[in-house]
């Protein structure tokens, strides 16, 4: 059933409901009427939990003409001014991070190489940015000292990252977050890490690999009752997904996951319901 309430777009299926609002590549995701046992595959109503609200946003550019834009502005959070109200009355809001911060110059001049000045983390605070993907074909684009930098800096001002980390061991474990009683786990992969500079893989970045993700899921809902896959793949401008997007998210879900959250195309695709989860393809940009 599609109907229309506050402003909002709500579809409701058996087991969950979502509100996605008038922007269209931020969708909001409430959890708490009925959510997944970890201990079997059939739905439990837990006694009197109360809704949980969790916000996704598609690619944040925090470098290039938002960088000059916050400059120009004499402030870092200016992009996030009019969504920040929004974003920040989520209980978890997520987003991709398509820039790494850095506070060394660019490893290379000119092209599609992105760097965020430190300052510009006041714009994911501001918007109340608890965790965010940082598996994506820029993760690199500072070298191993930006990548460094951007897992300590995002550390140091309180946001989680998930998709890489500072060891291997890391990266497989995701990260989780507990609200009102429910625990939601995060994993992110990135279809590439090396936008074409570096040609030996990081194995700190993960990747887009199906059997890996399902070890993951498998042993992240051991600890969380909704896991959350982050999903840095497609086709960019194209409104459709292609077949390893499909894949690799209905994959997703079949080892458990509840939501699988798609950026990199830049322009926004298809929802899917499938199975016992929800698929956003892509998000296209914040």
């Amino acid at each position: 059933m599609i109907a229309r309430r506050n402003g909002f777009w709500i579809k409701r299926r058996p087991g969950c409901w979502i509100e996605m609002t008038t922007r269209r590549n931020l969708f909001l995701v409430p959890f708490g009427t009925l959510f997944l046992s970890r201990r079997r595959s059939t739905w439990e109503r837990p006694a009197a939990l109360p809704a949980t609200r969790l916000v996704f946003g598609g690619d944040v550019m925090l470098a290039r003409y938002t960088g000059r834009l916050a400059l120009d502005h004499g402030d870092p959070a200016w992009s996030f001014r009019s969504l920040a109200p929004f974003m920040a009355d989520a209980d978890i809001t997520f987003v991709n991070l398509e820039s790494p911060f850095s506070d060394r110059p660019r490893i290379a001049d000119g092209g599609m190489i992105f760097r965020a000045a430190p300052e510009m983390v006041a714009g994911l605070k501001l918007a109340g940015v608890d965790v965010v993907s940082t598996a994506n074909n820029h993760t690199r684009d500072c070298g191993p000292y930006g990548m460094e930098y951007t897992l300590n800096w995002l550390s140091r001002n309180g946001i989680l990252a998930t998709g890489a980390s500072a060891s291997k061991t890391g990266l497989q474990e995701g990260v989780l977050l507990e609200r009102n009683g429910v625990r939601f786990g995060f994993l992110a992969y990135t279809y590439d890490q090396s936008n074409g500079n570096h040609p030996v893989p990081d194995p700190r970045v993960a990747m887009l690999d199906a059997a890996r993700m399902r070890e993951d899921v498998t042993r992240l809902r051991e600890r969380a009752d909704v896991v959350v896959v982050s999903m840095h793949a497609g086709d960019e401008y194209k409104p459709r997904p292609n077949d390893r997007q499909i894949g690799f998210a209905r994959a997703a879900i079949d080892a458990g996951a509840r939501v699988v959250v798609g950026h990199h195309p830049h322009v926004v695709q298809p929802v899917e319901h499938y199975g016992n989860g929800v698929v956003f393809y892509s998000l296209g940009n914040l």
